[in-house]
């Protein structure tokens, strides 16, 4: 692996072992935290932090690592023949599929949708619950994309 594939590919599966941290933190006390408030509450914080995530520092991150991802592929097919090739595209695509995918086909229009909910309105509590449920198990699935994609970049440097 010549040194700027290296260093793509060094810098990619950091940024998907972040994304995967954000993630995982989710799915490991975040949400829980927030399930223990009353629904008032805790619909109003996720609303604050939905705004919040939405910084020039972590959309870079995970933008960035989405680029990278999709350049990873590209240059994986570009040197097929190397052993570490298929795991630069499985490593992308993992991230691009599992974490991106899911943010923005399941994640993105749930906390709009959430973004429009009165927190003492008259239905905002069963909204809460399933909201809760389902963007926790979603969550679950793009936290284990980013760590296989970080884990498969991970071999394709030591294979390399």
């Amino acid at each position: 692996m010549d040194g700027f594939l290296f260093a793509l590919t060094l810098f990619t599966a950091l940024g998907c072992g972040v994304v995967a941290g954000v993630f995982f933190a989710f799915s490991a006390f975040v949400m829980k935290a927030l399930a223990r408030l009353p629904a008032p509450q805790g619909i109003a914080a996720m609303q604050a932090i939905n705004v919040a995530a939405v910084t020039p520092v972590f959309m870079t991150v995970l933008l960035g690592t989405a680029l990278a991802c999709g350049a990873l592929i590209v240059s994986s097919l570009l040197v097929w023949g190397e052993p570490f090739a298929a795991y630069l595209l499985s490593g992308g695509a993992f991230y691009l599929v599992g974490a991106i995918g899911s943010t923005g086909a399941y994640h993105v229009p749930r906390n709009e949708a959430l973004a429009t909910v009165e927190p003492r309105g008259a239905g905002a509590e069963d909204h809460w619950s399933r909201y809760l449920r389902g963007w926790t198990a979603w969550n679950h699935l793009r936290f284990a994309a980013a760590l296989a994609a970080s884990a498969t970049l991970v071999i394709a440097l030591r294979i390399g």
